[in-house]
């Protein structure tokens, strides 16, 4: 493939950022949306990546300075998208925390939520802290509500990362 690709850290990135493009009408053809399988493998994608190519970086906040030695010590300047601290932050700030658990009750798992939220330790925690921990404490569901989460935002409410990554990508809307 010859377009340009988005190298996201993770499955999750990548289905939300899918979703969102669908919601928005932009056209991924062409496009290519790879998860690499964690931040510490962007020096492996690169790699196989031809120089003249058009890519975009979806990473966290945190990550930022590993990027930047990474991309300095291959000396390849892309654009990047940072989530202040994870895509699924950026999601739920974008719902509202009563948003994103209407979004849990309607997948089912709103028993689940309130016994982690009954749980000693998350008690007087933030929900937003208690989110973040909920997304992983089942195998998939980090994924599962990256997809769910983003379709259930409008799409002029779709986080900025994705938004940037979408309109660095170049894809055009269906029309």
């Amino acid at each position: 493939m010859s377009g340009p690709v988005a190298l996201v850290e993770g499955e999750s990135d990548r289905t939300a950022l899918l979703t969102v493009a669908a919601r928005s009408g932009r056209d991924l053809s062409g496009a290519e949306v790879v998860a690499m399988g964690g931040i510490t493998n962007l020096r492996h994608h690169l790699a196989g990546i031809a120089p003249d190519r058009r890519v975009v970086l979806l990473h966290d906040a945190g990550e930022t300075p590993y990027v930047e030695r990474t991309l300095a010590h291959l000396g390849r300047d892309l654009p990047r998208f940072a989530c202040v601290a994870d895509l699924e932050d950026e999601l739920v700030r974008a719902l509202g925390i009563a948003g994103a658990l209407d979004v849990v009750a309607a997948a089912g798992d709103l028993a689940a939520w309130e016994i982690l939220c009954n749980q000693p330790f998350h008690r007087d925690r933030p929900e937003e802290l208690v989110l973040r921990r909920f997304w992983g404490t089942t195998s998939g569901r980090k994924e599962k509500y990256a997809g769910l989460l983003a379709a259930a935002l409008e799409p002029d409410r779709a986080p900025a990362p994705l938004v940037g990554v979408l309109e660095a990508l170049q894809v055009t809307g269906r029309r």
